[in-house]
């Protein structure tokens, strides 16, 4: 009876224990500003990340759009949307008990890493993250998971249980990013890019908003906004020949670090790019089967024919090799 009264509270105090939650009651627990979120957990990636949750984020939950004035930001009104939703549940491959599972938000994470296989790289042609929202969550009614700014800041606008639109068919399956960039243009028009980038004080190519006149408001005022190459870029994507400014170090820094985490997490994202049989980087869409077939990270216009982002100015040799220096680490 003894022996047995004392197994009886062994048990139940090595179960009291086990169950006793970290930390105070009301305790707060801080954040080093640099966490995504996947299926509600946060994971660390070493660079500035701005959540839809935080001051000055981005919310693709809300309905409402974000820029427009409070009386007229009801989906429906000042260019009305047809849909209220910017994005919808991730069903691929999923069989129907786990699609009424995951219906609710019940997303574990082993399911999750099952199902997303692809990161796609897109440039905004908006110029800023701010105008980039506003283009897609106000007007378009799409979404993305991702944004990148010209100052390597990250705003992630949904968990990555969500499917967003940003990809077409690859929506189930991927991750999606916007890269402020002003895009690639055919070799005979030529007015964006110099609106956008302009010869600074010292001869180097600096970064205009043409709206303002003055460098883009970005998060962190003192950044140095120049593109990582001085001179633009002319390189052949669809069978088009294009000419692009490239992206600033501060986002290859910031995307390298994202990308070092989603292909940590997520196993089925492959730390690579779609080549050729020597190596190089294809230049246009991936065929069907091709494309069904790829696991990693890879460009907008891998999917689509009708796209050419991240265009010819992207460095993918160098963007690669620095995400595995990192995920070496």
């Amino acid at each position: 009876m003894r022996y047995g009264a004392f197994v009886v509270v062994f048990v139940l105090g090595a179960r009291l224990v086990a169950d006793e939650p970290r930390g105070k009651v009301g305790e707060k627990l801080a954040r080093q500003g640099d966490e995504i979120v996947v299926c509600g957990q946060f994971f660390h990636t070493t660079t500035r990340v701005i959540l839809w949750s935080d001051p000055g984020g981005y919310d693709a939950y809300r309905v409402e759009k974000r820029f427009a004035p409070l009386q007229l930001a009801e989906w429906r009104q000042n260019g009305g949307l047809d849909s209220p939703n910017r994005y919808s549940t991730r069903s691929g491959n999923l069989n129907a008990l786990e699609t009424e599972r995951v219906r609710g938000g019940g997303w574990d994470l082993p399911l999750l890493q099952r199902t997303v296989d692809q990161f796609v790289l897109h440039y905004d042609v908006c110029g800023t993250s701010r105008r980039c929202f506003e283009v897609l969550h106000d007007l378009r009614g799409l979404s993305v998971h991702f944004m990148l700014d010209l100052d390597g800041t990250i705003y992630q606008t949904l968990d990555l249980k969500e499917k967003a639109w940003h990809a077409t068919i690859a929506n189930s399956r991927s991750i999606g990013i916007e890269i402020a960039n002003m895009g690639a243009y055919p070799l005979n028009e030529t007015a964006t890019l110099s609106k956008w980038y302009r010869p600074g004080g010292d001869g180097k190519v600096v970064i205009i908003d043409p709206a303002t006149g003055k460098t883009p408001a970005v998060a962190d005022s003192a950044a140095v906004l120049i593109p990582s190459r001085a001179e633009p870029v002319v390189g052949r994507i669809q069978g088009q020949e294009l000419r692009q400014y490239d992206l600033t170090q501060k986002q290859y820094d910031a995307l390298a670090r994202l990308a070092a985490t989603l292909c940590t997490v997520f196993p089925k994202i492959k730390c690579d790019y779609p080549k050729d049989a020597l190596g190089a980087v294809i230049n246009h869409k991936l065929p069907d089967a091709e494309l069904a077939a790829y696991q990693g990270i890879l460009g907008h216009y891998h999917v689509q024919t009708n796209k050419v982002d991240p265009g010819p100015a992207f460095q993918w040799r160098h963007f690669i090799e620095t995400t595995r220096e990192i995920m070496a680490k």
